[in-house]
């Protein structure tokens, strides 16, 4: 399904040969419109706060999926999930956050079923088998922690700039706001920063059919 799955650069430096390999960033087939997708952002965004998820700084998430007839499924912690990250100098990995069972956030929220993301969610669901669909912020200058997710993420960039990039184990990608649909590894360490002056937003869907070689 995905049409750009490896992407490997010959750099040569130092006069090591150094490779750098962009698979775990998967380019599907399959593309939105982004002028749609920006409009439905900017529909929500009117009635509808990012939750801080209990308290995270530069953290903020809108979800567009709950646990049928659940709306505390979506509130505090649950709107980030389990992950892990190593903390301090001791490298030594911890877990933070309540596990999720992604498999039963499989309602789309009523309140946004009169925007694009519900035709999306739609599309998206007849190819993939979905966990939580959220909307996702990262504000300016700012950074998510290095840490490893339980399965891997689909993400359709909303708004960005090219200050914005993922970096996957040692790898940096930008993906751009055109509508276009990725699938990354983040059962790999990784972060996301924004180096930019304004919001990066992301739909950004847990994927638990997706396997990466």
């Amino acid at each position: 399904m995905n049409i750009e799955n490896k992407n490997i650069v010959n750099l040569n430096l130092k006069k090591d040969e150094k490779i750098l390999d962009f698979s775990d960033f998967q380019k599907q087939s399959i593309k939105f419109d982004i002028n749609k997708l920006q409009e439905a952002y900017n529909q929500i965004v009117q009635t509808k706060k990012f939750e801080d998820g209990g308290g995270i700084a530069h953290f903020g998430a809108i979800s567009l999926t709950q646990i049928p007839g659940d709306p505390d499924s979506v509130k505090g912690s649950k709107a980030r999930g389990v992950y892990w990250t190593k903390p301090d100098k001791s490298g030594k990995e911890v877990s933070r956050d309540i596990s999720i069972d992604e498999s039963a956030y499989s309602e789309f929220i009523p309140d946004y079923e009169n925007t694009y993301f519900k035709e999306v969610f739609d599309t998206l669901s007849s190819k993939y088998k979905l966990g939580r669909v959220r909307i996702l912020l990262k504000e300016p200058r700012s950074t998510l922690s290095w840490h490893r997710d339980p399965e891997p993420r689909l993400h359709i960039p909303l708004i960005t700039n090219p200050g914005c990039l993922m970096v996957i184990d040692n790898v940096a990608k930008h993906m751009p706001a055109d509508g276009s649909v990725w699938v990354t590894n983040n059962t790999k360490y990784h972060n996301a920063f924004n180096g930019g002056e304004e919001n990066r937003v992301h739909l950004v869907a847990c994927v638990l059919d997706y396997k990466f070689n």
